[in-house]
């Protein structure tokens, strides 16, 4: 394609006599080259100066200027619906041009023939812009007749026919800028329309050769040397090679865009004053090497390898750090921990009036001095916690956090608490054992269960596996998570469920969301709602009796399903003494939580599903609540390996399991495959 760099002048003319036929063969030929006489097309000049008005210089002057300047040019153009020799009308065009324009025109007479009917736009710059080409040829006239006023273009290099239309143009290095900017913007947008009809059947450009005449130099583009390259590069971003070099001229089609014009409209022919582009294409569509390209990527492979081995590094620390945390500061590991008579842990609240009280002048402060340790793993898990949530406490105040929960209730653009316990029962209406898969960062005694815990990925992975709710770790203590998690996890199963009914064609339903932490207050609920939150998990055994009333209520009134989780007898009787309805199911664990370690037995959860504090809860509740399994399912071995344990929860009443841990370092077709064994026996 072409860049002329011609800015139309005047209006729209078309031609009403050519040069007579001459005694010879040359003058013959010259005649067909001469125009002898144009008139103003009043037409096609009223459609062009609609469409320059939208992108007038002068639109910024006031309404008395404009009517003044327009009722010039009318009157301009009344004097040029008489036919008139074309360079009479030249010399009446430069009187209202700038002085610029009128010392080109002394020079040089620059004359575009219409190339024929491409596209609707008159306008040259929305043309291009459209990628509808060129709408004249600009050719620069070789001879005039000083006593008849006609022009004659270069001997054969075109036939000017009777009718044709005809403009006046100049070089104008600002129209020159906006001409490279609107050919490249049509090169892209015919791209981009044939990639999306798919009928871009090219390989993408590989590179390109820019071919500008030596008038088209800095000097035309306002001092700014490597202009119109640089454009080329804007537009071209992946292409690694643009160059070229200055010539006389060019050869070439006016418009590489166009892929049907009339005959003889987008001819080869030499351009003077004009910028040639050439962009080439792999005609086998491989892909080219770059070298700088390669560079690149060299250092984006090296600067990802740093940063995996950075997050390593980190991840590493901070399971060194939690783990710590839970075998050492939470709980001595040579000292067993107190217990009260029924043999619960003694569980006390964190002291936060510890230390002893000094006062000098009117400055009175606390220095630790003898400072509490927590005596077990749980302990220590509920001071960290509580310290947690009085952070918390310090950006939002509860009565504020309360204030945006009841907004959210009402605001219909707000996600609701879904049903997380009918899914459930559902999957397990015929008799199958029900897996409910957790998403959690790291356990507190084993370290990370992932290198990257990523979570959009993780539970549309389980989605895949037809998992009918989910279980998301949102504790940051010591299982490396976030309430952020919980939003995450919902808006990633929402899209995944969404991705999938496309794909299908069958209506896929985004599975709710358990959202499993330690909680001690009210706070933390208010929080879980507008997390996201359906149903939140409650460890029985680190509240007391009224606290667990208590939360339970609040949980209702906002509409959180709770899930107890119990890890003894005395903790299912405390359960037993709430109302019907009060929880939605119940969970019995595997985890220890004098130390957060598990039974790699298994052993606790079976002894529980058999034991009569259950089946007096089930008198209670009833036979229909599902009783849940957490902690080394899938990774306790009974008679023929893991399925055998599940085979044998099952047994002792189990409806289902909470699964973390068995599903986290297994593949995407292993997870599904271990949930489909499982919830088959």
């Amino acid at each position: 394609m072409i860049a002329q760099g011609a800015k139309p002048v005047g209006g729209v003319y078309r031609v009403v006599a050519t040069g007579a036929g001459g005694n010879t063969a040359i003058e013959d030929e010259g005649s067909r080259s001469t125009i002898s006489a144009i008139v103003l097309d009043e037409a096609a000049t009223a459609e062009e100066e609609a469409e320059e008005e939208m992108e007038d210089d002068d639109k910024d002057l006031p309404t008395d200027e404009k009517e003044l300047k327009r009722a010039k040019m009318q009157l301009d153009y009344a004097k040029a619906r008489i036919p008139k020799p074309p360079l009479a009308e030249a010399n009446f065009l430069m009187r209202r041009l700038s002085d610029d324009d009128q010392a080109f025109m002394r020079r040089a007479l620059l004359i575009g023939l219409e190339r024929g009917n491409l596209g609707r736009t008159p306008n040259e710059l929305a043309r291009l812009a459209k990628g509808e080409g060129h709408r004249f040829t600009v050719r620069q006239v070789a001879s005039a007749g000083m006593k008849d006023g006609s022009v004659t273009f270069p001997l054969g290099s075109v036939n000017v026919d009777v009718g044709a239309r005809c403009r006046f143009f100049v070089r104008d290095g600002d129209f020159a800028k906006k001409e490279v900017e609107a050919l490249w913007t049509g090169y892209k947008k015919k791209e981009l329309e044939r990639t999306l009809t798919g009928e871009n059947g090219k390989s993408p450009a590989t590179g390109c050769m820019v071919f500008p005449t030596l008038d088209r130099g800095a000097k035309l583009f306002g001092g700014k040397t490597g202009y119109e390259s640089g454009v080329v590069s804007e537009f071209l971003p992946s292409v690694a090679s643009i160059s070229g070099f200055f010539a006389n001229g060019v050869l070439g089609q006016l418009d590489g865009t166009i892929g049907s014009t009339p005959v003889g409209s987008n001819e080869n022919m030499l351009h003077g004053s004009s910028s040639q582009y050439v962009v080439f294409r792999s005609k086998t569509k491989r892909p080219l090497y770059s070298p700088y390209q390669a560079k690149v990527d060299a250092a984006n492979a090296a600067a990802e390898k740093s940063e995996a081995k950075a997050a390593e590094t980190e991840l590493a620390a901070e399971d060194k750090r939690r783990t710590s945390m839970s075998k050492s500061t939470f709980g001595s590991e040579s000292q067993a921990a107190p217990r009260s008579a029924n043999g619960e842990l003694a569980v006390r609240r964190r002291e936060i009036h510890s230390g002893r009280s000094l006062s000098v002048s009117a400055v009175e402060w606390s220095v630790a001095e003898k400072m509490a340790k927590p005596t077990s793993a749980l302990e220590g898990y509920m001071w960290e916690k509580e310290t947690q949530v009085d952070r918390l406490r310090e950006r939002i105040s509860l009565a504020l956090l309360m204030s945006q929960c009841k907004a959210a209730m009402v605001d219909p653009a707000k996600p609701k608490p879904r049903d997380w316990i009918s899914p459930v029962k559902q999957a397990g209406a015929e008799g199958k054992f029900v897996i409910i898969p957790e998403c959690k960062r790291m356990e507190p005694t084993s370290g990370s269960l992932r290198k990257r815990y990523d979570i959009p990925k993780l539970v549309k992975q389980l989605l895949s596996a037809g998992a009918p709710a989910i279980s998301v770790n949102s504790d940051g203590v010591l299982f490396g998570g976030s309430m952020e998690d919980i939003t995450i996890a919902r808006e990633a199963l929402n899209s995944a469920a969404v991705s999938e009914s496309l794909d299908s064609g069958d209506g896929v339903v985004s599975p709710p969301v358990l959202a499993s932490d330690l909680l001690l207050y009210p706070y933390q609920l208010y929080k879980l709602r507008l997390a996201g939150a359906d149903a939140v998990t409650m460890v029985v055994g680190a509240l007391e009796s009224k606290d667990l009333l208590y939360l339970t209520k609040i949980a209702s009134t906002i509409n959180l399903q709770v899930i107890a989780s119990v890890t003894s007898e005395v903790q299912i009787d405390m359960l037993s003494k709430l109302g019907a309805g009060s929880i939605s199911a119940l969970v019995v664990s595997n985890r220890d939580l004098e130390t957060f370690d598990f039974d790699n037995s298994g052993e606790q959860a079976l002894s529980l599903l058999k034991s009569e504090a259950l089946a007096i809860f089930r008198e209670k509740h009833g036979e229909e609540l599902p009783v849940l399994v957490e902690g080394r399912v899938g990774m306790v071995d009974g008679e023929g390996g893991n399925a055998g344990y599940v085979k044998t929860l099952k047994d002792a009443g189990a409806f289902g399991a909470i699964v973390g841990g068995g599903l986290a370092f297994a593949s995407d077709d292993e997870v599904a495959d271990s949930m489909a064994i499982w919830m088959s026996i």
